[in-house]
């Protein structure tokens, strides 16, 4: 989904706000079914839109003005408890308390700002509840759009109490609901590139660490990822040829593909197509899939991978390429998005599938 100030804002800067998801996984218990769509993104990837001209001022509004940093507070020992995942997803899910409630939340690195549903901001108390004047419309992966305002929020973990968190408010659809993935709160970049993500998907836990007390461990090793904004992108190939793609947390599939990343990759050949559902902004899409005969990142070769092909919205820089939570399965790993750093324990084999 892209998020823009809506027309009228003259001199106002102009964000996007990227988004959509996946997620046969949101009710498919812990099995893996057949990977709809890489789509499978919660990618919120939000940059700045401003002329050349008014590039700097409009970087200024956005960081200082429109979106702060937020407060994190973290206990004596500098990080939370491992926490438990909440929903039976491949994809980060904690609970969290915000306003008085318990609402699980999705931990996710592709969305550069955290968003909250408009069903749980309306039962949220009044009292100390902040609202953005400036209207915001986002749109889908799957061409979508609706219109967006913002919120401030206080959201306490066990060890962690998080303050002047920003968050745009958005209908989640079946993200939020009870039939879906039911994570009405969405924790994105804004929290994670002032912390450590740990995640260890084969028990199911995941954890935040101040970085200045994170240790890493020796079997976690480092990865080759860059930062671009506020996102890690990382190096993959494909069949050979090589795309550059988001460290998607909040996609459960391995990769997801735009259109064009999957054609100039040789993947629209002509070979047998598949199809599933993915979750998207406000609802749920039909997705291509393909199968790449081999696909590498981190190190890793993993063979006869299915990946998800994806309509690009006209946004400009929206990624190529998506890299979700199967990329870690039988792998622990550290990231620290301030820092554009991704540590990943080596896989027991030299393959997978």
């Amino acid at each position: 989904m892209a998020v823009w100030p809506a027309s009228g804002g003259a001199g106002r800067a102009a964000t996007s706000l990227v988004a959509g998801r996946d997620d046969r996984d949101a009710g498919a218990r812990c099995r893996q079914a057949p990977l709809s769509s890489s789509m499978n993104r919660r990618a919120l990837l939000i940059r700045t839109a401003g002329l050349a001209a008014v590039v700097g001022g409009a970087w200024w509004a956005r960081e200082t003005l429109l979106w702060p940093k937020p407060t994190l507070t973290f206990g004596e020992s500098g990080a939370t408890p491992w926490l438990a995942y909440a929903r039976p997803s491949r994809v980060p899910t904690v609970r969290v308390r915000i306003g008085g409630l318990e609402v699980v939340a999705l931990i996710d690195s592709g969305a550069q700002y955290s968003v909250i549903d408009r069903a749980l901001v309306a039962s949220l108390p009044l009292a100390g509840r902040s609202m953005f004047d400036m209207p915001l419309v986002a749109y889908g992966v799957g061409g979508g759009a609706q219109v967006g305002r913002g919120t401030t929020l206080a959201i306490d973990l066990p060890g962690l109490a998080i303050r002047g968190l920003r968050a745009a408010i958005l209908d989640l659809g079946p993200l939020a609901s009870k039939d879906g993935l039911h994570t009405p709160l969405i924790l994105g970049q804004d929290i994670l590139g002032e912390a450590v993500l740990a995640l260890d998907p084969g028990k199911r836990y995941a954890r935040l660490v101040r970085r200045d007390v994170f240790v890493r461990p020796p079997e976690l090793v480092p990865a080759a990822v860059r930062r671009s904004g506020g996102s890690l992108v990382a190096e993959v190939t494909v069949e050979g040829a090589s795309i550059q793609a988001v460290i998607d947390t909040g996609a459960s599939s391995l990769l997801g593909l735009s259109r064009e990343a999957a054609s100039g990759a040789g993947l629209l050949d002509g070979r047998p197509q598949g199809s599933g559902i993915s979750l998207v902004l406000g609802g749920a899409i039909r997705a291509v899939t393909v199968e790449a005969d081999s696909v590498t990142f981190a190190g890793h070769l993993y063979r006869r991978v299915s990946v998800g092909v994806f309509d690009q919205p006209p946004l400009p820089n929206f990624p190529g390429g998506l890299v979700g939570m199967e990329a870690f399965r039988g792998r622990r790993a550290a990231m620290d998005l301030g820092t554009g750093t991704l540590f990943v324990s080596r896989p027991l084999d030299l393959t997978v599938g």
